[in-house]
């Protein structure tokens, strides 16, 4: 029990509160980078002439199986060095968690906009995929709730679903997935087969944690709508995800989301998940930031109390 306590519980708290507090400074080396460096590389190099789909397959296959690897016996190098394996599971759940960096970017897109409409277009720029050079007020302001609703589950809920699973190795080989889906899984004619396997790979990873993410947003914010939401538009959405996180938060604010936006040039239709398309105010942002606290507090909690109980 005591080596479970310093490689496994410790890390979840101090990761879960190093985030909380630090976020994630852009002058601190993150992984993520280094995951981004190397798809980056291998997308240059094999994303050209035939057998696309073959290549991006490999690609991903290499990268994926690899970063399970290079944790899995990083972490069986530490096993007989306890408080060294403490610090480095810390450090990457820190790593792996990404909500209070989510949480600030959507409170500086909401607070550009008190400057002006480019400086909230630039800023929303950082968050999401969409194109944002046209939107204006209100449809940044569904942008951003959308993306914080999404990435509760790609940036918190699935990272740490995973860490419950299979520790330090599963987390960042999920980490690893998505990015992968962020960076080469777009419906475009660079893209389109290239990223397709990865994009697969992403939407079973997520199956899961999306709709626990979308049952503990309703749950923390006591919501039978938004459980109808789920439950009448999440399926509608184009991702088989993404939609369920949305719906849950649009339910909770009784507001809609999706409809049409550009993606690299590229025009995608969308449904509308809800049906009051009524203007989102400023101070909203304050509740959906206490939910995206609540959802990933809650879920280290249950992680530690499933531990307790069961081991």
């Amino acid at each position: 029990m005591e080596s479970v306590l310093y490689s496994y519980i410790v890390p979840l708290i101090a990761g879960y509160l190093l985030d909380l507090l630090l976020g994630d400074p852009e002058k601190i080396p993150h992984p993520v980078k280094v995951f981004g460096n190397l798809i980056s590389t291998g997308e240059k190099k094999w994303n050209m002439g035939n057998h696309r789909f073959l290549k991006g397959t490999i690609l991903s296959i290499l990268l994926i199986a690899g970063t399970f690897l290079c944790f899995h016996f990083a972490t069986l190098l530490l096993q007989r060095h306890v408080y060294a394996l403490t610090i480095f599971n810390t450090l990457f759940v820190y790593f792996g968690i990404a909500n209070r960096c989510l949480i600030d970017e959507g409170r500086n897109v909401f607070k550009k906009l008190g400057i002006g409409l480019p400086e909230a277009r630039a800023q929303l720029s950082r968050i999401v995929g969409r194109e944002t050079n046209t939107l204006q007020e209100q449809q940044i302001k569904v942008a951003v709730f959308e993306t914080m609703s999404e990435n509760l589950s790609d940036g918190v809920v699935a990272p740490l679903f995973y860490y419950a699973i299979g520790g330090i190795p599963a987390m960042m080989t999920y980490k690893m997935i998505n990015t992968l889906d962020s960076m080469i899984a777009y419906r475009s004619p660079r893209y389109e087969q290239f990223g397709k396997f990865a994009a697969r790979v992403d939407d079973i990873a997520n199956y899961i944690p999306a709709r626990i993410t979308a049952l503990l947003i309703a749950l923390v914010s006591l919501s039978g709508r938004a459980i109808q939401f789920i439950f009448r538009y999440g399926h509608l959405h184009k991702s088989p995800n993404a939609g369920y996180p949305e719906a849950a938060l649009a339910g909770v604010l009784d507001c809609r989301f999706g409809g049409s936006n550009y993606y690299h040039g590229v025009l995608v239709e969308k449904p509308y998940i809800g049906s009051n398309a009524r203007d989102i105010e400023d101070r909203e942002i304050n509740r959906v930031v206490y939910i995206n606290h609540a959802v990933t507090f809650s879920c280290v909690l249950i992680i530690l109390i499933v531990n307790i109980v069961f081991r």
